[in-house]
């Protein structure tokens, strides 16, 4: 996937995750663990379209965990700006007046009033990614 590109399926997401586990292995090859995580949108048959965000880990000896977090329905004004080729980041920005929020609250924070901030959001999915390696005997 061409750098700056919104994901826009729940595969092009999971790609998307596992090209930044495979970027982060090549700057850091002696981990144990290395982590992507990426945000994506996909459109329903009816033209509402969600976010959310793929989870993948990987171990040294290539076992492979992930997840999702849960998803969330944009708002028609957000749905028309990625239509329109902006990534969900510019669009947040467009129109909540921020800059570089993808990289503070995320849209998630912004449209639940940090109820919900970025961090909050991928706890959990990080956790269930790490599934197969807490039931190594289930996950073979």
């Amino acid at each position: 996937m061409p750098k700056n590109k919104q994901p826009k399926t729940n595969q092009e997401t999971f790609d998307g995750a596992l090209n930044r586990v495979n970027a982060t292995k090549e700057i850091t090859p002696d981990a144990d663990f290395w982590v992507g995580i990426e945000g994506g949108t996909e459109e329903n048959n009816i033209g509402e379209m969600d976010a959310f965000a793929c989870v993948v880990i990987m171990a040294k000896d290539g076992k492979i965990g992930k997840s999702t977090t849960g998803a969330f329905f944009l708002p028609g004004k957000m749905v028309e700006l990625i239509k329109q080729g902006k990534e969900l980041g510019e669009a947040d920005d467009i129109i909540f007046g921020q800059t570089n929020s993808k990289q503070k609250n995320g849209t998630v924070g912004n449209l639940t009033d940090n109820a919900v901030d970025r961090t909050k959001y991928y706890i959990d999915a990080i956790i269930l990614a790490l599934i197969p390696f807490k039931n190594k005997n289930l996950y073979e």
